[in-house]
């Protein structure tokens, strides 16, 4: 039997560093709320969020540099910034289907933004409770690889030599942020359509909408995956909603309706809920291809929690997390919290009490598995929405059990699927950044406690972003959430499900055609039937945006081959482009945010054309490209020089 050396974190345990301080909390607190804010808006217009944990990394490494702070500081800033993006996850994915459902109308009031952040700090503080049970035998684990963390460690010992690239960050950002100022200006138009007829019924083609962050998200998940995210927007598009509209108007239109708007109501009232089946069976297959993991990792937490509760303690500093006694605390003042949200939801005690103890027990196991899947996968590929509608379909058929129906059984389901999600979120992206910290030489509880002040300040500033962004896109002519602007799949997906469990509202028919779709795209070996449904339900120019950046990232690696660039070099190159198309997609979503709050307070903005052309918006794909592909490609070096991190998002 081989031995092995004894771990050795790059900051030694008996080294006493600066770490938990006042400016390294702030930065982190900044960084939660700009980035939570950044994710909400791109994850509720794209369905998709991106991990925060690089763009912490490099922005709290390059603030604190300038400070003079030391490792541990840029460590810990990194953990508590992040934090923001997994709230945002599970704030977006549950808070939306409240109003889609018809519970929440308007979305804001003054109790809705009260429960909201309640619902935020119960999951994320349960998350992380959980999480400082499975810390120590999970980031210890030599079978568990935490690609994501690695690379967020090496970021920071590369910085500790003078090698940041937050310059690249920070200008990326400020294109992204110009150009959609520019576009809100109409200096440009940013997205064109044109109805192809035929003898009878007709096509329409959509461009794609001109959109760094779009464009950023399809250079991040490379060629393969745009092109199946694309290629459901083909279907929808293409086939789907054409067909359904010929159809159904084949004999004449309604006097009040043109063709345009037929295909449109088409794709919303049709194509979508087939899209929504698609999806539950892309989300039960994705469960179903990890179902070892997913087992593995509840046999883990169990024995986690028996190692934990024995009383193990370790002296060192590195090895400390939140003591046990408090654990039990978090989690029992969790459980009575929730009980309390639930029954002003459900207005029944009973099933409050019920829905209480699935939350306890679901956010336990799918914490673990969380942290589990993280630690395989990296947190930017866990299945978080998959587990959520898991533990969805629990609560419903519980609440019909017990009795529960209409608008109260609806919210007492959601209710419990938002607690959950959050928890699964913040576990994930909380272990993430415990294995990091772990490699690096970080203190567990203080990372742990400065992660629990993040996650109350984020949660508390989080509901404002997303009514801003809702509430904008109804004053500028839209339907809200679940409109075209902000189509929020999965909170649309929970919310049709619940009222369809609950309720009996569900349009059953489309939706068990869809599912028998997502079964035909699994039997075509379809490498990912949840991406393609997804890709059914977004808006064409969306997931058009994606592709046009998949190619250009497919560009990027088609052109690193010809010119022969061993491993090192392409790794460098991926490097590079990551942090481009993070900092367009973060640009972007800060100003979106921006003038979302503009149209909210009905600012009347200055325009340079009345109709702006799309000539000038080719002009615009283009100059993304060039950039992604030159800076990119810039950073190959030479082949002698060693390889660093993959930075995997």
């Amino acid at each position: 039997m081989s031995e092995h050396k004894p771990f050795v974190p790059f900051v030694s345990p008996e080294t006493n560093m600066a770490e938990f301080t006042i400016r390294a909390l702030i930065i982190g607190l900044i960084m939660a709320v700009v980035l939570g804010a950044a994710n909400a808006y791109l994850g509720l217009k794209a369905g998709m969020t991106i991990a925060a944990t690089y763009p912490a990394a490099v922005i709290g490494m390059a603030i604190i540099k300038l400070m003079k702070g030391t490792i541990l500081e840029e460590n810990f800033a990194r953990t508590v910034g992040s934090i923001g993006e997994s709230i945002a996850a599970g704030a977006i994915f549950t808070l939306p289907a409240f109003y889609i459902a018809g519970i929440w109308n308007p979305f804001y009031s003054t109790s809705h933004y009260l429960i909201s952040t309640a619902i935020m700090i119960a999951g994320g503080i349960l998350g992380i409770m959980f999480v400082a049970l499975l810390r120590r035998v999970m980031v210890e684990d030599a079978e568990l690889p935490f690609p994501e963390s690695i690379a967020a460690a090496e970021i920071h010992k590369a910085g500790s030599h003078g090698s940041t690239g937050s310059g690249f960050l920070f200008s990326a950002m400020g294109i992204g942020a110009a150009i959609q100022a520019l576009g809100q200006f109409n200096l440009f138009a940013t997205s064109y359509q044109k109805l192809i007829s035929l003898s009878k019924g007709g096509i329409l083609f959509q461009s794609p909408d001109v959109s760094p962050a779009y464009m950023g998200v399809g250079f991040i998940i490379g060629p393969r995956l745009a092109a199946l995210n694309f290629s459901g927007g083909v279907l929808a598009w293409g086939l789907l909603a054409p067909i359904i509209t010929y159809f159904k108007y084949g004999n004449g239109l309604p006097a009040n309706m043109d063709y345009t708007a037929a295909i449109i109501k088409s794709w919303q009232d049709y194509v979508r809920p087939i899209a929504i089946g698609g999806m539950l069976v892309g989300a039960a297959y994705t469960l179903w291809k990890m179902r070892k993991s997913l087992i593995a990792g509840i046999a883990r937490s169990i024995g986690d929690v028996r190692k934990a509760a024995s009383g193990e303690h370790h002296t060192a500093r590195t090895d400390k997390d939140i003591s046990f006694n408090w654990i039990i605390i978090g989690i029992i003042a969790v459980g009575i919290a929730t009980f309390f949200i639930y029954n002003y939801f459900a207005q029944n005690v009973t099933a409050a009490l019920v829905a209480t103890v699935v939350m306890i027990i679901a956010g336990f196991f799918f914490a673990a598995v969380s942290g589990y899947l993280v630690g395989i996968i990296g947190s930017s590929n866990n299945p978080i929405s998959g587990l959520t509608l898991s533990t969805l379909v629990v609560a419903a058929l519980l609440m019909v059990l017990l009795g529960m129906s209409g608008t109260q059984g609806v919210a007492a389901v959601l209710g419990v699927a938002a607690v959950v999600c959050v928890a699964a979120a913040v576990a994930g992206e909380m272990l993430q950044d415990l294995k990091a910290g772990h490699i690096l030489g970080g203190t567990p509880w203080k990372m742990q406690v400065g992660d629990i002040i993040g996650l109350i300040v984020a949660s508390a500033v989080m509901f404002i972003p997303i009514f801003i962004l809702h509430e904008g896109d109804i004053r500028s002519g839209g339907t809200g959430f679940g409109g075209a602007a902000l189509p929020a799949p999965q909170a649309s997906l929970m919310a049709i499900l619940s009222k369809g469990i609950v309720s009996g509202q569900m349009e059953w028919i489309l939706i068990f055609t869809g599912m028998l779709m997502g079964v035909g795209f699994i039997m075509m070996n379809v490498k990912s039937p949840m991406l393609v449904s997804v890709g059914m339900y977004l808006p064409l120019g969306t997931t058009f945006a994606i592709f046009i950046g998949g190619l250009v990232k497919g560009i990027v690696d088609m052109t690193g081959e010809k010119r022969k660039y061993n491993a090192a070099q392409k790794t460098r190159v991926e490097n590079r482009g990551i942090l481009i198309a993070a900092g367009l997609i973060a640009g972007e979503a800060l100003i979106g945010l921006l003038f979302a709050g503009l149209k909210f307070g009905e600012v009347k903005l200055f325009e340079f054309f009345a109709e702006p052309t799309f000539w000038i918006s080719l002009i615009i794909f283009v100059f993304i490209g060039w950039l992604l592909v030159r800076y990119s490609l810039k950073n190959a070096g030479s082949p002698d020089e060693p390889a660093p991190p993959s930075v995997s998002m």
